[in-house]
């Protein structure tokens, strides 16, 4: 406990308490409506994103890698978890969340919290978006007060119910959901420091309740009423059979809850200049995710916008995110009946306006408007998670972001026939030197740009080998900008040195970098190419190679590739034939 403690309260104050206990309430009050919003849009009753925001929220602040993050339940798990529990049912889904805490944590002990990073930017605007439009829609029977929606797992399904049930709209539903609307965008404009989803859940309700009570659905007549008591430990089910059918599904929550919980450490470091411990944020939120369920929560991860939030209201320390649950465990213990007459039309505008801050529609824009790749990974990602699945639509974005990927990596690989250019003084070897009628016909060189892997390896081979069709003595690699080689890579190279040396060439390698040559290394190429065959500059390498030629070919030869062959090309040049120095200069 001390190592994960120690160094978060260093020096701490009663004056850092102090702030951290104002930002706490804030940020607890703020977190309320949305625990209960996020739960009943989940498909679960509200109490359960009650208890998630109280022990996530204690837990991944104690425990997570960022001093500023505010965990619970978050608008991005919405449509993935009504699907689980639609599919498997509310038990099943605390065993999915307690699977996806022991992934979270076993990724945060092996230090895969970086890799998080690698997940392309358009995949997570696209199902960012996705998710926002899913919530949107969601909300549209609430707020419109109709009656008998039987709520869908997929989206157009909805959509039909929405358009079929449309005449059984609810006036006074109406009139509440947009009373509340109105409080949530005009209280932050004239009361900055109180949350406006707060205010326009108590005027929406009050007014419900005192000018048309029983005409619109309340979480109490929905849902039974609020138990003002914690939860009681309890242990799921676990068998076997069930471990493996929700292991999909676990393994969904734990990548989305990791994505979300990063991008919002991400965030307080922008706003703070602190930064957050990655590994111990994944460890954080898996330890939160193993502890809810046994009490009836739901998967929970870091908050964006709950965590901007403490940030501007001046908290120092991860204790203002201890304060912020037990502030919400308060809230429950003491006024809980009231919330069970919270109209269900007041909570729609709450989820309406979340979907709208997280819909990222200004970057969605910049990115579709790039018309590069990128937006059609973004585009594809969004449709499919509005209307297949958000497993489907990460699984396919990152499929088609790494096919993408290793096009335009492959795209990057050059391999150019180059010779000594005599204008230079240097005598740098340059690739428009190279014609039909200047071009050695037994030494061939070639400067190979780029990784050489598995997307790009053939391009590499099938360039390097037109060249075979000459039988040129001796063959030059010059892989100095070669940054990177794998095994496919590796493989392609030793078939090129295999058809060069049955035909009793000789391979020379100049500028090799350090990861490529460990690969040769352990793979045995390097050896069966030769240690001398490889060269730093390629001056020297071509010093060497003109001690392979063979004299009676350069008798009479007219292309005066490299500075020495006006003197070899003469009938008396054997004689006179000495290796060169001067080509050392050429890299």
């Amino acid at each position: 406990m001390e190592r994960f403690l120690g160094d978060r309260f260093a020096g701490y104050s009663l004056q850092h308490f102090r702030k951290d206990l104002l930002s706490g309430i804030i940020v607890g009050i703020i977190a309320i409506p949305l625990g209960m919003a996020f739960a009943i849009a989940s498909g679960v009753k509200p109490e359960y994103g009650i208890y998630t925001t109280i022990l996530a929220g204690i837990i991944i602040s104690l425990f997570g890698g960022s001093k500023y993050q505010i965990g619970g339940p978050t608008g991005a798990f919405v449509p993935i978890l009504f699907s689980i529990v639609v599919t498997y049912g509310y038990e099943n889904l605390l065993i999915a969340g307690f699977l996806a805490g022991v992934m979270l944590f076993v990724m945060g002990v092996c230090k895969l919290g970086s890799l998080v990073k690698f997940i392309p930017r358009p995949v997570t605007i696209g199902f960012t978006s996705g998710i926002a439009v899913i919530i949107f829609v969601g909300q549209i029977p609430n707020f419109l007060g109709l009656e008998g929606i039987d709520k869908q797992e997929d989206f157009l399904s909805n959509v039909s119910e929405i358009l079929y049930h449309v005449d059984t709209v609810n006036g006074y539903s109406v009139l509440v959901a947009t009373v509340c609307f109105v409080f949530i965008l005009l209280t932050p404009k004239f009361l900055p420091k109180v949350p406006g989803s707060l205010v326009g859940l108590i005027v929406s309700s009050v007014m419900a309740a005192l000018f048309f009570p029983g005409k619109v659905s309340t979480i109490g007549s929905t849902f039974g009423d609020i138990p003002s008591s914690f939860p009681v430990f309890q242990m799921p089910e676990l068998t076997w059979e069930k471990i493996v059918q929700l292991l999909r599904p676990a393994f969904v929550i734990a990548m989305l809850g990791g994505i979300e919980s990063l991008l919002s450490a991400v965030v307080a470091d922008g706003m703070t200049g602190s930064k957050h411990n990655s590994n111990r944020e994944l460890i954080g939120q898996g330890i939160a995710n193993m502890v809810t369920p046994l009490f009836g929560g739901i998967p929970a991860t870091g908050a964006i916008a709950r965590t901007a939030a403490n940030i501007k209201n001046g908290a120092v320390s991860p204790m203002s995110g201890v304060i912020h649950g037990l502030v919400v465990l308060l809230v429950l213990l003491l006024f809980a009946p009231f919330a069970s007459h919270i109209p269900l039309a007041s909570m729609a505008p709450v989820l309406m306006v979340v979907a709208w801050n997280m819909s990222e529609r200004k970057e969605f824009a910049h990115v579709f408007m790039t018309k590069m790749s990128d937006s059609l990974i973004l585009v594809i990602t969004f449709l499919l998670t509005v209307f297949a699945n958000l497993t489907i639509a990460v699984e396919v974005g990152l499929i088609l972001a790494a096919i993408l990927f290793v096009k335009r990596m492959s795209e990057i690989l050059t391999v150019a026939k180059v010779l000594p250019d005599p204008l230079d003084k240097h005598k740098k070897v340059k690739s428009h030197v190279v014609s039909e009628g200047h071009d050695c016909p037994q030494i061939s060189i070639y400067t190979i740009e780029g990784p050489l892997f598995f997307g790009a390896a053939q391009k590499f081979e099938k360039s390097v080998m037109d060249t075979a069709y000459h039988r040129p003595n001796v063959l030059i690699l010059r892989m100095g900008r070669v940054p990177y080689m794998d095994t496919t890579g590796e493989s392609y190279l030793s078939s090129i040195v295999r058809h060069f040396q049955k035909q009793g060439g000789t391979i020379l390698v100049s500028g090799l970098q350090r990861q490529p040559k460990d690969v040769l290394i352990r793979t045995g190429l390097y050896e069966r190419v030769g240690k001398d065959c490889f060269f730093e500059h390629t001056g020297d390498a071509i010093n060497y190679a003109l001690t392979r030629l063979d004299p009676n070919k350069c008798i009479g030869c007219k292309h005066f590739a490299f500075q020495e062959c006006g003197r070899l090309s003469r009938p008396d040049g054997e004689a006179e034939q000495e290796p060169h120095q001067g080509m050392g200069l050429v890299h």
